[in-house]
């Protein structure tokens, strides 16, 4: 990665406005061509032959009318002293309905300045309540946001990782307000942490806590103008070569009362990867939610749950190969067969070359050495996609059905069209000092394979540009010996590439189909907008659960819904977006089906329910646990 760096071509000049303002600067130079797009674009657009499914709508970003003025800052080793470290991951957005109107609100976290919560007006609309709320936590570099019911009082509460800064628990008053209790409940863990993952791993009707912690990537010298943090090690990116800089993620057990205890060792959970993310899945159908912890740098690891007693490790037994760079993750029923398949992105193994737009759903071809990244016989240089066929048996798949995408951060699933079939959403790209690389869109096409769809649904290219400013230079003084400044002269704008980290789907303004709301790296996020209900008739059931002998929230169940003789599966695990964990209703896209006969919901204590028809379409479906 770090020859990746020096190799970039520096930067065009481009002047706009004489006098007072800055010379702006492109980097890489490359940006201001944009004709590999409209190419792409044309490409794309040529494979609508190939649908099945409804494609005929599009997204629009309605930033500006949704009211969100809020911008993510980076500390200067993501921009202006550019190290190959992991202050480039990050950032979370989460979602939830923290004043209980019935309206899905966002939380945005950003590494420097504070993060945001907006509340929903409901259209579309939001307002700015992060003040009122006291969630800003704006004296540390932020990572990413978690929206967990840990007391069971029926509403949101909010964790949210930090580098370094001390990790922080927010307990929700039920209108919004919230209370820092980060020391009394023993969450506020100082490291490299990033995802939180909340679920019930002992069945015992509380959530417990696994914390992620990447692995030590900063020296102990602190930096900043205005802030202050600490600067990464300029080897980072080979971080996991050091067994002395690894860093145990944790497990937490929900005691009650707002206190948690860490288990790791009692359980026998003690994973040492270099980790962003993780999920809770039911691998071998025993009903205890097992774990599968992604690694960013060698192999990920499968923990199978023995009845909530204890983990027992079983990674290379079920999953042989995995993806090497592994950045996000998600389960989910990809073909409608009733089991939860497994869809993991790839960032890292993308980061040894640099390939043309031609080759970007292909595989990596590593170029890594062997000393880095291993032989490779336990390794997929890319995205991977695990078919589930039956408890512990998991087809991988990723290239058979189209899985595969370039820089892939944040994977986010949701029923795109309506037609009852999960599609995906990756934010994608790398920013300075690379080139742009598109967020994906992949339609899924009735359970066969996944259909490239960015440019057709008006995803990309973006509305706004492809480029932002990054950070500005004195190239007559302090900054002239910055790679940036050669052949300049006085003030210096660099922009670079735009690029999204993590994005939540969700309909946010209430008209029956889902939308797409991203948290940008170093700008203000996107606000996609889809027109689905007005292109056509959408049918949809939204389902919120309230548990009773399980969490509150009902988080771990599993809800199935019949429709039409159709059966949809979903897991309410939480899993919103990379790093990220929200709470709100699931959605089922129905398609045509104009009748529902029946919903199911296995709740985590292992309680089956049914509800029987008449359950009508276009409406909130509410289950209480019974």
């Amino acid at each position: 990665m770090l020859a990746l760096v020096a190799a970039c071509s520096r930067g065009t000049e481009v002047r706009e406005t004489p006098g007072a303002e800055p010379t702006r600067v492109l980097v890489p130079a490359e940006l201001q061509d944009t004709a590999w797009l409209d190419a792409q674009r044309e490409r794309q657009r040529e494979t609508t032959s190939r649908f099945t499914v409804f494609h005929d709508f599009q997204f629009a970003d309605r930033v500006a009318e949704s009211g969100i003025t809020f911008t993510h800052r980076i500390v200067s080793d993501a921009g202006k002293t550019y190290k190959a470290v992991h202050y480039d991951h990050g950032n979370g957005i989460a979602v939830a309905d923290v004043d209980g109107d019935g309206l899905h609100d966002v939380y945005f976290v950003s590494q420097v300045g504070g993060n945001g919560l907006w509340r929903n007006l409901g259209g579309g609309k939001f307002e700015d309540i992060t003040a009122s709320a006291g969630v800003a936590v704006a004296d540390r570099i932020g990572v990413t946001a978690s929206f967990a019911d840990i007391d069971n009082d029926n509403d949101p509460d909010l964790y949210v990782t930090t580098v370094r800064g001390g990790n922080v628990l927010f307990e929700n008053d039920g209108r919004g307000r919230f209370r820092d209790i980060s020391r009394e409940s023993g969450v506020d863990y100082v490291g490299h942490s990033s995802g939180a993952i909340f679920f019930d791993y002992d069945r015992d009707g509380r959530l417990d806590l696994f914390l992620v912690n990447v692995g030590r990537y900063t020296t102990e010298q602190t930096a900043g103008d205005g802030y202050t943090f600490y600067v990464g090690m300029s080897d980072g990116f080979t971080g996991h070569l050091h067994a002395d800089r690894a860093e145990a993620s944790i497990l937490f057990h929900n005691e009650g009362g707002n206190r948690f205890v860490d288990v790791s060792d009692e359980v026998g959970l003690r994973d040492m990867s270099w980790s962003g993310d993780a999920t809770p899945i039911d691998v071998n159908g025993d009903g205890w939610l097992d774990l599968f912890v992604l690694n960013m740098q060698g192999n990920n690891e499968y923990y199978e749950n023995d009845r909530g007693r204890r983990f027992v490790r079983k990674s290379r037994d079920v999953f042989p190969r995995t993806s090497w760079g592994a950045m996000s993750i998600k389960a989910f029923d990809f073909n409608n067969d009733g089991r939860l398949d497994l869809y993991v992105t790839d960032m890292h193994s993308d980061m040894s070359e640099t390939v043309p737009p031609e080759r970007e759903t292909l595989k990596s071809r590593m170029m890594f050495p062997a000393s880095m990244v291993g032989d490779g016989t336990t390794s997929i240089w890319g995205n991977s996609f695990f078919l589930n066929e039956g408890p512990n048996r998991f087809r991988e798949m990723s290239d058979e059905i189209g899985a595969e995408n370039y820089w892939p951060w944040g994977l986010s699933v949701g029923d795109l069209n309506a037609d009852g079939f999960e599609d995906v959403f990756i934010a994608s790209g790398m920013n300075y000092p690379f080139r742009y690389g598109i967020n994906s869109v992949k339609l899924n096409n009735r359970g066969e394979r996944f259909l490239d769809a960015e440019f057709i649904l008006g995803v990309e290219p973006r509305a706004d540009g492809l480029t932002t400013p990054w950070f500005e230079l004195d190239a007559s003084g302090a900054d002239k010996d910055h790679p940036d400044a050669k052949g300049q002269t006085g003030r210096v704008a660099v922009w670079a590439a735009r690029g999204s980290r993590s994005a939540v789907i969700f309909d946010i303004d209430g008209d029956g189909d889902v939308d797409i709301v991203t948290n940008e790296f170093n700008a203000r996020p996107m606000v996609l907008v889809s027109n689905l209900s007005e292109r056509r008739p959408v049918r949809y059931l939204h389902v919120k659960l309230t548990g009773a002998a399980s969490n509150r929230s009902g988080l771990g169940a599993i809800v199935r819904v019949r429709a039409n003789g159709t059966t949809y599966t979903k897991a309410h695990d939480g899993k919103s977006g990379y790093l990220s964990q929200s709470l709100y209703p699931l959605y089922f896209g129905l398609g045509d089906a104009e009748s529902i006969e029946e919903v199911e919901v296995t709740w985590p204590s292992g309680r089956r329910q049914r509800v029987a028809a008449p359950i009508e379409v276009n409406s909130l479906l509410e289950i209480t646990e019974r």
